[in-house]
């Protein structure tokens, strides 16, 4: 191979994984849009959602942020009940999807049916299966293949992001 041929791949090749995260957020973003007209859907501007939510809850749902391990008293909630987002306070996980993954965040081997959309995060170079609210869009975690069965799954759920609600 010649070294003009090799160039010419290489550039192509950087400018194609270099696209990668931009190609995502433009599905996201579109989906988003779309999304935003269904029935059922919480749509509120940036003003609203910081006056509605802590300033924890607000990093977390809106800006994507992650809370510090093992600082959320619901990782060690045990009670049977339903968990909820705590943007719009819609069901997403009972007590029974819940485990103790031994990471310090509230993890849950599955989640209610339709209660959440994923997304591919690109934030940590590999790509990590991104999960959000199906109602108001906010972030709650990620899904990793290191969880128990029945599923294998992993949904590793932010505290700040949930609320309780005791059976």
């Amino acid at each position: 191979m010649k070294r003009r041929q090799f160039l010419k791949i290489g550039t192509g090749m950087l400018f194609t994984v270099a696209s990668i995260p931009l190609i995502a957020r433009i599905a996201m973003a579109d989906r988003n849009k779309r999304d935003s007209d269904q029935v059922g859907r919480v749509v509120m501007s940036e003003q609203e959602w910081q006056e509605k939510l802590t300033t924890g809850q607000f990093d977390v749902l809106r800006k994507e942020g992650t809370e510090a391990p093992f600082s959320s008293e619901l990782n060690d909630e045990k009670r049977d009940g339903t968990f909820h987002c705590a943007g719009c306070d819609q069901a997403v996980f009972t007590s029974r999807m819940k485990f103790d993954s031994g990471t310090g965040w509230p993890s849950f081997f599955d989640s209610l049916d339709g209660a959440f959309e994923t997304k591919i995060d690109f934030k940590l170079i590999y790509p990590r299966t991104e999960y959000h609210c199906a109602r108001c869009g906010g972030h709650h975690g990620h899904i990793f293949k290191d969880g128990p069965e029945p599923t294998g799954k992993r949904w590793c759920n932010n505290g700040l992001a949930l609320t309780f609600v005791p059976a």
